[in-house]
C-alpha cells in the first residue's frame, strides 16, 4: 500500500540519512533484500516523498560561513497577511538557512551563517530589520555546535 512504511523501509531510511553516498548494493546487503528490491524500494521512498533530496553536508568553516546567527523576529501584526508578505520576503534571502513560524515570545526564527560577525551587522541593519512588518529581531550568536543537522529518530 504506497504510503505505508514496513521495517525495511524505516531501515533504509535510517541509513540513507547516516550515509547519503550509500551504494545501492551496500544498502541492499545491510537490510537484506537483493539490490533490483533496494532499488525499486529506494525511488519508491523518494516518489512518495518520504526522501525529499540527497546533498552534500558542507562545512561552514571551509566555506567562510563559520559564524552561526539566529535572530529572533516579532512582526508588527499576527495576520495571515502579514505573515504571508514577510515569508514571501524571506525565502528570497539566500543567506537564511532556515525560517521557521513559531511560538512564544517571537513569531519567527531565522538560522543565518555568515563569515565574520561585521557580514552579519551589513545584513541586519541592511535587509533584516526592513523586511515587512518587522517590529524587532533579537539575535543570538552561536557559541558552539553540541548537535546540528542530527538525523530523525523513528
Amino acid at each position: 500500500m504506497a504510503g505505508e512504511l514496513d521495517p525495511i523501509d524505516l531501515e533504509m531510511l535510517r541509513l540513507l540519512q547516516k550515509d547519503g553516498r550509500m551504494s545501492n548494493a551496500e544498502l541492499a546487503q545491510r537490510v537484506g533484500v537483493s539490490p533490483a528490491t533496494c532499488h525499486r524500494r529506494t525511488q519508491r521512498l523518494f516518489d512518495e516523498g518520504h526522501i525529499r533530496g540527497v546533498r552534500a553536508l558542507v562545512t561552514p568553516a571551509k566555506v567562510h560561513r563559520g559564524a552561526l546567527v539566529m535572530v529572533g523576529v516579532v512582526l508588527d501584526r499576527s495576520t495571515p497577511d502579514s505573515f504571508q508578505q514577510f515569508e514571501a520576503s524571506v525565502a528570497s534571502l539566500r543567506f537564511i538557512l532556515d525560517c521557521h513560524l513559531v511560538a512564544g515570545d517571537f513569531d519567527y526564527i531565522l538560522k543565518i551563517r555568515v563569515d565574520e560577525m561585521d557580514s552579519f551587522n551589513r545584513i541586519h541593519g541592511g535587509q533584516l530589520i526592513s523586511l515587512p512588518g518587522v517590529r524587532h529581531t533579537r539575535t543570538f550568536f552561536v557559541m558552539k555546535e553540541v548537535i546540528d543537522n542530527a538525523p530523525l529518530d523513528f
